[in-house]
């Protein structure tokens, strides 16, 4: 079974990989990089400017960019990295950096869609996401698209990766090395959860707002010194990376596609640009228009795979463990802090893989509630919270490599509806960002 879920994790990237990066291209082709000259302006809406207290929506633009941030900036920046330079070797990065740039693009366009065709119930409830963008902005034919997003989105928003990495860090640590341990630490964790994630995506949205901006600040602040001790091996570890990128020399065989492969399926998990996940909270925030959203959406790749990734990478290059060690996903990049940290640095990441790892497991759960929602309705919610909970206890005593693969093989799934839609929709949004950049360009707006 192991074999054939990592067989058919192979199979759908390799197709999924034109897909994924073909349809940034386009989006950053068809807005002539309009957004990108809005980035400063993008950072002043997170900062509370231009809003409104009585904007429609559920969550603030800072909750709604922290809490999907809490998503992606993580494990996935932490262990994932480390997993894609094992595999892949260095040259990985260069294309998660490539999905970052046309990631930004992507989730201008489907986070602006998100908001633009959202449900908002009688109790004043918001609720979107691709799902919704089908339901209420294609033709009625397109209906299982829309199921399809929110059945691959049941799975795909189980908390594997996270619980998994979670127990491994915890369970390298000298005191922890007892029976069961596993087993132990998964019953512990799913009660933490249950304790968040049955208050919903506010309180999800709460612990969010603070957690990720100071565990962010921890951990680049640390890599920072880290790198800054070793400012001379930066360049040749960048040097490293870009060559690799298309000679594949690190993989077996020298497979530039398998590098290429690699490094958009890990930048697909680190940003979620054009999966269609980062889209269901964007799309529940106050804002008095679906531009403002996709304007705060398009900073995340930029924190989490340009800032975060890169970080990562170099301090794992730098280090020289990905060439010695045969240490798998977090403990790869435990090893490579304490080489060049020492025991301060292991300490420190330890905490942030911890903070960053429950935070994504919060959030993936209110990802995973939505879908649920859309298909069963409010009764579903909760047996599926049940689930995730359940699911965080089996994810933690399953090999890394299976737990892996099957998210990866539903991020891929939930791509396609995301992707049809968004593109279908593309000049829908050019018409609602013209609007804005007119009004933006014309006077100061408040609201």
């Amino acid at each position: 079974m192991e074999n054939f879920i990592n067989d058919l994790a192979g199979f759908v990237w390799t197709w999924n990989v034109p897909i994924l990066v073909g349809s940034g291209v386009f989006f950053l082709i068809y807005s002539k990089l309009t957004p990108f000259k809005y980035l400063k302006h993008a950072f002043e809406l997170i900062l509370g400017k231009h809003s409104k207290e009585d904007d429609v929506g559920e969550v603030t633009h800072f909750q709604a960019l922290t809490t999907a941030l809490s998503g992606t900036i993580g494990l996935g920046n932490i262990a994932g990295v480390a997993i894609a330079i094992q595999l892949a070797g260095p040259g990985a990065i260069f294309w998660m950096w490539l999905t970052a740039v046309v990631g930004i693009a992507t989730k201008f366009f489907t986070c602006t869609l998100s908001v633009m065709y959202r449900d908002v119930g009688e109790d004043g409830t918001v609720r979107g996401g691709p799902m919704y963008v089908i339901k209420n902005a294609l033709p009625t034919s397109m209906m299982p698209l829309a199921y399809f997003f929110a059945a691959a989105g049941l799975i795909g928003a189980l908390p594997g990766f996270q619980s998994n990495q979670l127990v491994q860090i915890i369970g390298d640590l000298p005191f922890f090395q007892i029976d069961n341990f596993n087993l132990i630490a998964g019953i512990i964790l799913a009660g933490v959860t249950g304790a968040i994630i049955l208050g919903g995506l506010i309180r999800i949205a709460k612990v969010s707002e603070w957690l990720v901006p100071l565990m962010s600040i921890l951990y680049f602040g640390s890599v920072l010194v880290a790198l800054m001790l070793n400012l001379d091996s930066i360049f040749p570890a960048l040097k490293i990376i870009i060559e690799d990128a298309f000679t594949g020399s690190a993989v077996a065989g020298g497979s530039v596609i398998a590098v290429i492969i690699m490094g958009v399926r890990r930048g697909a998990h680190s940003n979620e640009a054009g999966i269609g996940t980062e889209t269901l909270v964007h799309g529940s925030a106050k804002t008095s228009d679906p531009v403002k959203q996709g304007l705060v959406a398009m900073l995340g790749p930029i924190f989490d795979t340009l800032i975060m990734c890169t970080s990562t990478a170099l301090l794992i290059i730098i280090s020289g463990v990905w060439l010695e060690s045969d240490s798998t996903g977090v403990t790869l990049t435990a090893e490579a802090f304490s080489a060049l940290l020492g025991p301060l640095g292991y300490a420190i990441l330890f905490i942030c893989v911890v903070s960053f790892g429950a935070s994504t497991i919060f959030t993936y759960s209110f990802y995973g509630s939505a879908c649920s929602q859309f298909l069963f309705g409010k009764k579903g919610v909760k047996i599926y919270q049940w689930v995730i909970i359940l699911f965080v206890i089996v994810f933690a005593v399953i090999p890394i490599e299976a737990a892996i693969n099957i998210i990866d093989i539903s991020f891929a799934l939930m791509a396609i509806p995301t992707l049809i839609s968004s593109v279908w929709l593309a000049p829908k949004v050019i018409v609602k960002a013209r609007e804005y950049f007119t009004k933006l360009e014309k006077m100061p707006i408040n609201n």
